[in-house]
């Protein structure tokens, strides 16, 4: 690659071994694993997979310590604490997240008795992966691998609504996958066009144009220095799927247009998982993923951006983007140093998935926060029906916003700020409320009281946890200006703030920021506040959630603001 670093994986991932042999499986008392009673909406059930099919099933073991684990990131992460910021080494989250050796014996005899070897995908050997055909997995499982085929956009995927596992496993096996969980038909990725900006005329708009919002008015609206990063050990990194790559060349012509103090050779350091690839030939370039990577360099000057460009193959057996999701975050968590920064503008719709893969999925991410990693992801760009604009009946949480252990970032619109209508938030019907936001939440629903009663989860973890500007960044792809619209933005912006921070920390001798959350609701006033507007509900063009004073399901605690966030902090 022209003018970046290459480094690979060291992780197997992926690269799986076959099975010893497919025979059939011995038999034993069984008992439901996972189930859902129909597919998710759009999908129906248009044959059986064809037996010679072979399937690629992840198995997560369950987790020695997993409440340890989250006493420990809580202990790291709140500031109250004595603790706060003796983060985890790699060795010490593995400890928490190994199954125990009683587990990893029991269900290897299962699959070695049934002519079936395991692949460990995670340094604490809580994933394994391995092959098989549909017609064994149907004997081993009791399943009823079939193929769903999506109405609309003619999307399939090799799925069964029900499996179940041998009894004596139910301690020691959390879920296979992929099973009961389905592809989203309508994308992963939360990027927009929905040209909804403006500006009030009398307000103080500074150096920002209604149609061209760049890194100086990002740096103006919310106080971001200029000044170079100075601690190389310091590092930011993007992440990229759905065959999304970033431009070398476009970079380059964005920095010397946006931001000529920065050389303009200055690039990224390309990770590659799952045959992954970032090509640099003409129209390769990606929207979302020069967006990515020209603002996060564009705006956290001098920061050691990482591009982590994971493969998709489209297998429709699999849920490729659950696979890559998990894979991103086991490579990471094997790293004796990841980045304290990890930001996403990916999402999923939590319909889409089962319960027990989005809690194995969240366990990785208190892993790498646990370990001092500050975990951003975009909320979605729907409203409250879900990561797009889609019908529903009910509000649909996105995921991975709906973790407790990351920080989702909503979307905000004009100047002065207000809540742009496409910022999903809600609640999630996975996990409950954390304590961390407890009294900003619940002042929220008193606010709301019996608006949207019955359509979404008053107890569950709510987001997003904070904002920033999502409407109409320019950006350079094969050569010309564009805007952008989206949460995709918003999350970038955020993450880049942190590194900023996170530099100035380390200068101060300090550790770096990891978990954001119980610091952000702690301190809340060093946030923006946006008061006005609210998000849409499904497409009826229905009003979901409004924004207001204090935490809202629109822009959570509000936009960042650098001079206070330094000034919480003690800088």
């Amino acid at each position: 690659m022209v003018g970046s670093k290459m480094l690979s994986s060291s992780l197997a991932l992926g690269l799986l071994l076959p099975a010893l042999s497919w025979g059939t499986p011995v038999r034993r008392s069984m008992q439901t694993l996972e189930s859902r009673s129909n597919p998710p909406s759009g999908y129906t059930q248009t044959g059986p997979a064809d037996p010679d099919t072979v399937l690629t099933l992840r198995l997560a073991l369950v987790q020695s310590d997993y409440d340890g684990l989250i006493d420990a990131l809580y202990d790291v992460s709140t500031p109250s604490s004595a603790h706060y910021g003796e983060y985890l080494s790699k060795e010490e989250a593995s400890a928490y997240m190994a199954p125990t050796n009683k587990s990893t014996s029991a269900v290897n005899a299962w699959l070695n008795e049934n002519g079936l070897q395991a692949t460990v995908l995670s340094a604490a050997g809580d994933w394994l992966s391995v092959q098989l055909p549909v017609s064994t997995a149907n004997d081993l499982l009791e399943a009823d691998f079939s193929v769903f085929t999506h109405a609309v956009t003619g999307k399939q995927a090799v799925r069964t609504l029900t499996y179940s596992i041998p009894t004596d496993l139910a301690d020691h096996l959390a879920l296979v996958h992929p099973t009961v969980s389905f592809p989203n038909p309508n994308g992963y990725m939360p990027i927009t066009n929905f040209s909804s900006s403006g500006l009030t005329p009398e307000a103080d708009t500074g150096p920002c144009d209604i149609n061209s919002i760049t890194p100086a008015c990002l740096q103006w609206l919310y106080g971001i220095p200029t000044t170079p990063a100075t601690n190389k050990e310091n590092r930011l990194a993007v992440t990229g799927y759905v065959e999304e790559w970033p431009s070398v060349a476009d970079l380059s012509a964005f920095l010397a247009d946006y931001r000529p103090d920065i050389d303009s050779a200055t690039s990224w350091t390309l990770v590659t998982l799952d045959n992954g690839s970032d090509p640099q030939g003409p129209y390769d370039a990606g929207l979302e993923a020069n967006l990515d990577t020209q603002y996060t360099i564009g705006l956290a000057t001098d920061v050691p951006v990482t591009f982590i460009s994971a493969g998709d193959n489209f297998d429709p057996t699999d849920n490729e983007f659950a696979q890559t999701l998990l894979d991103t975050a086991l490579y990471l968590l094997a790293l004796p140093s990841p980045p304290q920064v990890v930001t996403t503008s990916y999402g999923d719709d939590e319909e889409h998935i089962s319960q027990a893969l989005a809690v194995a999925l969240c366990a990785t991410y208190a892993g790498l926060s646990a370990r001092g990693v500050s975990v951003v992801f975009a909320s979605g760009d729907g409203g409250v029906s879900g990561l797009h604009f889609q019908e529903c009946t009910t509000f649909i949480p996105t995921f991975p916003s709906g973790c407790p252990f990351l920080t989702s970032v909503g979307g905000t619109v004009n100047i002065p700020e207000e809540a742009v209508y496409f910022s999903s938030g809600g609640f999630s019907t996975f996990f409950d409320r954390p304590f961390y936001q407890e009294s900003a939440v619940v002042e929220y629903l008193s606010f709301v009281g019996d608006t949207n009663a019955g359509l979404y989860n008053p107890s569950g973890r709510a987001f997003p946890d904070v904002a920033a500007y999502s409407v109409a960044f320019d950006i350079v792809i094969d050569d010309y200006e564009t805007g952008v619209d989206g949460t995709s933005c918003s999350s970038p912006t955020f993450a880049s703030i942190i590194s900023l921070l996170n530099d100035e920390l380390i200068s101060a001798g300090r550790p770096v920021l990891g978990f954001l959350n119980p610091w952000l609701y702690s301190a809340a006033w060093a946030l923006n506040d946006i008061t006005v507007g609210d998000n849409y509900a499904c497409s009826d063009g229905t009003t979901g959630f409004n924004a207001t004073a204090g935490w809202d399901a629109v822009t959570g605690l509000g936009t960042p603001n650098y001079a206070k966030l330094k000034a919480a902090l003690g800088l």
